[in-house]
């Protein structure tokens, strides 16, 4: 492995460069043409471009890519096409430089990137190579474990990413998600949490639980000192049993969050957690659903290299 200024140095060198940009993306069939234009304005060195216009054909585009050992891998989507990449991209000797074409771009957010497109790039022509953190989710039913970006979630929010319209999502954004929670949580019911925490047991009752690497949530801060590099899981619930306490405590969440420390009592901070619910649930990894409870999550320290803005403090 390179250290991270020797990767840098051959990014800036005319480095091999791979383009890869899901066009089914709420922006990333507009935006394909401009990113490749400003891209290649600042010299960046493409040796393949992909416009992905069918999802399922992800892994394949990726698992070829990363066959041409390339020093920067370019990638526009949303949180199903991070959640490919940071896949491949993991401990491997290689750059990922993202331009956040998704709804929500938390991990983007996380890492102090512009989210407009000239901003983005300007970031991947001119940032730092940064090491910042990425989560790993075990569902124990013998699958291998998953790798993610920025957050695995129980309850309430699995059953709006079930839900939310895709035209909804494409013209409201991440408003398209609240629309659907008002929608589905009348009807929703709570659930029984238990996190073993090294051994450390705590349980719960609530209808939302959240186990982030990342610091932002639906597009607000978390927490003012979380952030994907600072060797943390954040464990927090929204709200009880209570239907109307998780409006207001998701409405304090969001307006509060960069107010708030991950040394309050409403976090538990660790690098792995147990998760079991009464009944079993279904839980999202950066908006896929996947295995139902009880599943693993664990941190990978320092386990992706990602162009950030020279500013962001990488540790």
């Amino acid at each position: 492995m390179r250290s991270k200024a020797e990767l840098e140095e051959a990014i800036r060198s005319g480095g091999r460069a791979v383009l890869i940009v899901n066009t089914r993306s709420r922006r990333g069939r507009r935006c394909y043409a401009e990113a490749l234009r400003l891209l290649l304005r600042e010299g960046i060195g493409f040796v393949q471009l992909h416009p992905v216009n069918d999802p399922a054909l992800l892994p394949e585009v990726f698992e070829r890519t990363m066959e041409l050992k390339p020093d920067l891998v370019v990638v526009g989507g949303g949180d199903g096409t991070l959640k490919e990449a940071v896949r491949h991209l993991a401990y491997q000797d290689v750059a990922l430089g993202l331009l956040p074409l998704g709804t929500t771009n938390n991990f983007a957010r996380g890492l102090w990137l512009p989210l407009d497109v000239r901003g983005a790039v300007g970031v991947i022509g001119g940032g730092k190579v940064a090491d910042v953190d990425l989560g790993e989710f075990d569902p124990r039913t013998g699958a291998p474990p998953e790798t993610f970006a920025n957050m695995v979630s129980l309850g309430l929010s699995v059953h709006v990413a079930r839900s939310v319209p895709h035209l909804l999502k494409r013209y409201l954004g991440r408003f398209s998600y609240l629309l659907t929670a008002l929608w589905k949580l009348p009807r929703h019911q709570a659930f029984k949490a238990t996190l073993d925490i090294g051994g450390a047991v705590h349980e719960l009752t609530t209808h939302q639980l959240n186990i982030a690497n990342g610091s932002h949530h639906s597009g607000r801060v978390i927490a003012k000192d979380a952030s994907p590099d600072d060797r943390l899981l954040a464990v927090y619930q929204l709200g009880d049993q209570v239907r109307l306490r998780l409006l207001s405590a998701t409405a304090r969440h969001a307006l509060t969050g960069r107010f708030r420390t991950l040394a309050e009592p409403s976090f538990l901070t660790t690098n792995a957690v147990e998760v079991a619910t009464d009944p079993p649930m279904a839980v999202d990894v950066d908006g896929e659903l996947r295995a139902r409870t009880p599943v693993s999550v664990r941190l990978l320290p320092n386990a992706l290299r990602v162009l950030v803005p020279r500013e962001f403090p990488d540790t």
